[in-house]
C-alpha cells in the first residue's frame, strides 16, 4: 500500500488531532480543563507527531519547496530558536518550579497532626484516611514524606486523598 493511497485519511487525521490539541491546550492554558483533557492532550500529542510525519512524507515535494525559500527557512529557524529557548530555566523565587511546589513540599514534611489541623479533621480521622489509602502510619509526628517517600507525585496523591475525603470538598 503506497503513501498516496493513504491521502484520504492522513490529512483529515492531522486536522482532527490538531482540533483536539487546540481545544484541550486552550482549556489547559485557561485552567478550565476537566476530566481527561490533560491526559488526552498529552497522549494525542503522540498521534499528532505521527500524523504530521505522515503528512510531511505525503507532501514531501511541497515541504522541500517551502524550505527552498527564505521565508520558509526563517519560520523554521525561528521555531527551532523558540524550542531551544523553552529549555532555559526561568529561575525566580520558585527556581523554575510551579508555584504550588513549595507549599505541597512544606505540607508533606509537616507532622500528621499539623496536616490534620490544616485539613480541619482530627488526627485519628487523618490516619484512618491514610490507612484507607493504603498508607500505614505509626505516629502522629510522622510526615507524609516519611510515609510515602520523596516522590512529590506520590505525596500529592496522598495529600489529595486526605483532603478529598472532606464532606464539603475542602478543609473546614
Amino acid at each position: 500500500m503506497t503513501l498516496n493511497a493513504q491521502r484520504p485519511w492522513i490529512t483529515p487525521l492531522v486536522t482532527g488531532i490538531f482540533l483536539l490539541m487546540a481545544v484541550t491546550g486552550s482549556l489547559m492554558f485557561f485552567h478550565a480543563d476537566s476530566g481527561l483533557n490533560k491526559t488526552a492532550h498529552e497522549w494525542l500529542g503522540w498521534a499528532m507527531v505521527v500524523g504530521v510525519l505522515l503528512h510531511v512524507a505525503l507532501n514531501i515535494n511541497a515541504f522541500k519547496r517551502h524550505l527552498a525559500n527564505t521565508t520558509g527557512r526563517w519560520v523554521l529557524g525561528a521555531s527551532a530558536l523558540l524550542l531551544a529557548l523553552s529549555f532555559v530555566p526561568l529561575g525566580g523565587a520558585t527556581g523554575g518550579k510551579p508555584p504550588f511546589v513549595a507549599p505541597v513540599q512544606a505540607l508533606a514534611r509537616s507532622s500528621l497532626s499539623t496536616v490534620a489541623d490544616v485539613a480541619g479533621i482530627p488526627v485519628t480521622e487523618l490516619r484512618a484516611r491514610l490507612t484507607a489509602a493504603g498508607v500505614a502510619s505509626q505516629s502522629d509526628e510522622q510526615s507524609i514524606q516519611d510515609l510515602v517517600g520523596k516522590d512529590m507525585g506520590q505525596q500529592m496523591r496522598t495529600l489529595g486523598q486526605v483532603f478529598a475525603s472532606n464532606t464539603n470538598g475542602a478543609a473546614r
